[in-house]
């Protein structure tokens, strides 16, 4: 032991320094080594559910593929047994397209009228344009004779609400801030029907005017309207069946 001691003095500092550090470098990479392992299996465990539900996924589209072309052939077969069936659906095609077009799905553009209105300078809280306000003008101009609506470029359709949310408006889930521009695509004399409506003279004199709320508007040679971009799926209503 003493030898060895002795011969350990003899080294420089340097060669203990580097047999030190080799020594801690080799308990690192097996330190590391052994940390890998586990990775490495957890990574190949991983992969197969992952390759499987690719290989499910490429399954069913190729199956949905086969059915869009069966139907094709189907549809194809049909025409040919019938001549007029090609003439009903076009029929159906158009009826389709004209339903779109009263849903609101579809972008539209015309001449029509343009609303602007704006809280009252004094900012108290009547004087604030409200949803009501903002539903009022949206009824007026359906009873005038309108075609299509929308409110700060929302389109207004029939499942649009248009309530109060804080200081803002929400129409078609979005939030709308003031002053709302109310567009609408209608007659010639939409507005002069609106302005012979009791009902549109008794919002302006009894709401407009006294709460000093700002209501201007605008005669438009063409306006665009975007299509409804939110969801019309029906979940609870069902056609009636008028079948006797």
């Amino acid at each position: 032991m003493s030898t060895f001691v002795s011969r350990l003095r003899s080294l420089p500092s340097v060669h203990v320094t580097l047999a030190v550090a080799l020594l801690v470098l080799g308990f690192l990479i097996a330190a590391q080594i052994a940390a890998e392992r586990p990775r490495v299996r957890y990574s190949t465990e991983e992969r197969t559910p992952l390759i499987e539900t690719a290989l499910g996924q490429q399954s069913q589209q190729g199956a949905l593929k086969a059915q869009i072309l069966s139907l094709r052939a189907r549809i194809g077969e049909l025409e040919a047994q019938d001549p007029g069936a090609a003439e009903s659906l076009r029929r159906l095609y158009a009826q389709l397209e004209e339903a779109r077009l009263g849903a609101g799905l579809i972008p539209v553009s015309g001449p029509g009228v343009a609303f602007k209105v704006e809280d009252a300078l004094q900012g108290d809280v009547d004087s604030l344009v409200t949803a009501r306000d903002v539903r009022v003008l949206v009824e007026e101009l359906w009873l005038a004779g309108a075609e299509g609506i929308d409110v700060n470029g929302e389109r207004v359709v029939g499942s649009t609400a248009v309530i109060d949310i804080g200081g803002s408006i929400l129409v078609n889930s979005a939030y709308l801030a003031p002053p709302y521009t109310i567009r609408a695509i209608g007659p010639p004399d939409m507005y002069a029907r609106l302005q012979a409506s009791n009902a549109f003279l008794q919002f302006v004199q009894r709401r407009i005017q006294p709460a000093g709320i700002r209501l201007s508007v605008a005669e438009l040679p063409n306006v665009d309207l975007q299509a409804f971009a939110g969801t019309v799926t029906v979940q609870y209503a069902r056609p009636v069946d008028e079948t006797p």
